[in-house]
């Protein structure tokens, strides 16, 4: 059960009662949710899920809303079949279950995935977008596959990404004003870090009074005031993608 009186570092927000329109699939050893667009398309975005894991209803409202807009999507288990982080787990052992799941170990899942995409789908324009742990993901792999043709880290955990901000491709990052988990200075070394080290085109955008999770975790219709917000983060990740996928 919860802890208490060890508070939540990473909030779940408001599930969403969404049952999908795509599939599950094997990818090699991993599974993934994937759902395409009505037309043939040469371009695909990965999209990797949060703590909550890749069955989280709310991230694959995402992929879905990726597939509508033209993309093939797919949401691998970047966590192998080993159990995603609940809501009801204990708190104060959050810490050393997040040992097991680094961030930045995750190129051999992404391997398959490429894969997968291009020799069965033939796509040949890949971007890649992830939501808190897997928003660090997306740092770790911008900074490694030059495949990836663009990426958005929305709230990446910038404790979880490491000091590395020489990316190959145009990244965006994501970030809310009020987020606990990702303080502002965080956000300001990191973009210090990037003005730095990084010969690519990125932003960083801080958006006003949201906090950890706003753009897939809380339903517009529940949150009035943060409805402007939550669709700004998704228009500019979506034209970002456009932009460069």
């Amino acid at each position: 059960m919860a802890n208490e009186a060890s508070p939540s570092p990473c909030p779940a927000g408001d599930l969403l009662d969404y049952e999908g329109l795509g599939c599950e699939i094997p990818v090699e050893h991993i599974n993934a949710y994937l759902c395409g667009p009505s037309l043939p398309t040469e371009k695909a975005v990965i999209v990797i899920h949060d703590i909550f894991g890749w069955q989280m209803p709310n991230t694959r409202y995402v992929v879905d809303m990726l597939a509508a807009k033209g993309y093939l999507a797919i949401l691998p288990d970047f966590y192998k079949g080993q159990e995603p982080w609940k809501p009801s787990s204990d708190w104060s052992t959050f810490n050393e279950w997040l040992k097991t799941r680094d961030a930045k170990k995750t190129n051999k899942e992404t391997d398959v995935v490429l894969k997968y995409l291009k020799e069965q789908h033939h796509v040949r324009k890949i971007g890649v977008i992830g939501f808190c742990w897997g928003g660090a993901a997306v740092h770790h792999l911008m900074s490694s596959y030059p495949d990836l043709k663009a990426g958005v880290s929305v709230y990446g955990v910038i404790r979880l990404e490491g000091d590395d901000c020489h990316l190959l491709n145009p990244t965006f990052f994501i970030f809310g004003e009020k987020d606990e988990v990702i303080p502002l200075d965080q956000v300001c070394i990191l973009e210090q870090k990037l003005k730095e080290q990084c010969k690519v085109h990125f932003e960083v955008k801080i958006y006003p009074g949201q906090t950890h999770g706003f753009v897939h975790r809380k339903k517009e219709d529940m949150n009035p005031k943060d409805k402007p917000y939550i669709e700004e983060a998704r228009k500019d990740m979506m034209d970002w993608l456009n932009r460069y996928v």
